[in-house]
């Protein structure tokens, strides 16, 4: 079981108030642990019975959580709607924990939905997660999406310094040359400039 997935866990047993709530978690283990201590049924079928929790009634958020996170990192897309959702939610540890699972869905239908999220100038407050997804996808859609979200960012009066900050970082790994432009336009502000040059750095190749 991976670190991430054990966080998850934590966290939503943590949530847990109720002996109802504590049944219905346990129950969903068995469905999304491998090699639980209570022998679940085949894998084919409890993946087809995490889906239908994705898109059941009057399910809790953590169970469509916990549903859509094992579902992803095995590459089920029928967890694709779920994480996107949840990869723009209010609360950051949710976002955080869809990107991982999408970062391991491997859909085609990511990097635009990232992309969409991170580009939102009426998200801004929930973009950080989707601009480090679109680093680790280096998909064709990630460097214009990151240069416009940092553009408008560098001209706004209030410039959401971490997610300027993770676009900046993240064209720094993408190495891809549009970006000299904006990141020298970065490096006018001082919360910007260490992770600017450092971005510049890569681009005129000391580290690719």
């Amino acid at each position: 079981m991976e670190e991430e997935f054990r966080a998850l866990l934590r966290r939503v047993r943590a949530e847990l108030v109720s002996p109802a709530e504590f049944s219905a978690y346990e129950r969903l283990l068995e469905l999304a642990v491998d090699g639980a201590p209570v022998p679940g049924p085949p894998a084919a079928e409890r993946a087809d019975r995490l889906a239908d929790i994705l898109v059941a009634t009057e399910q809790p958020l953590w169970a469509r959580e916990i549903a859509a996170f094992t579902l992803g990192v095995r590459g089920d897309r029928r967890a694709f709607e779920t994480l996107v959702l949840l990869l723009n939610y209010r609360e950051p540890v949710r976002c955080a924990t869809a990107a991982h699972a999408l970062g391991r869905l491997r859909d085609p239908r990511t990097a635009r939905a990232a992309a969409a999220l991170a580009t939102n100038p009426l998200r801004t407050a929930y973009a950080l997660h989707p601009v480090r997804l679109l680093t680790e996808l280096r998909a064709p859609e990630s460097v214009p999406a990151l240069l416009s979200t940092l553009e408008r960012l560098l001209a706004a009066p209030d410039h959401c310094w971490p997610v300027a900050r993770a676009c900046v970082e993240g064209l720094g790994v993408l190495g891809d040359g549009r970006a000299t432009r904006a990141l020298l336009a970065a490096r006018a502000h001082d919360r910007l400039r260490p992770a600017a040059d450092e971005a510049l750095a890569r681009l005129r190749g000391g580290e690719g």
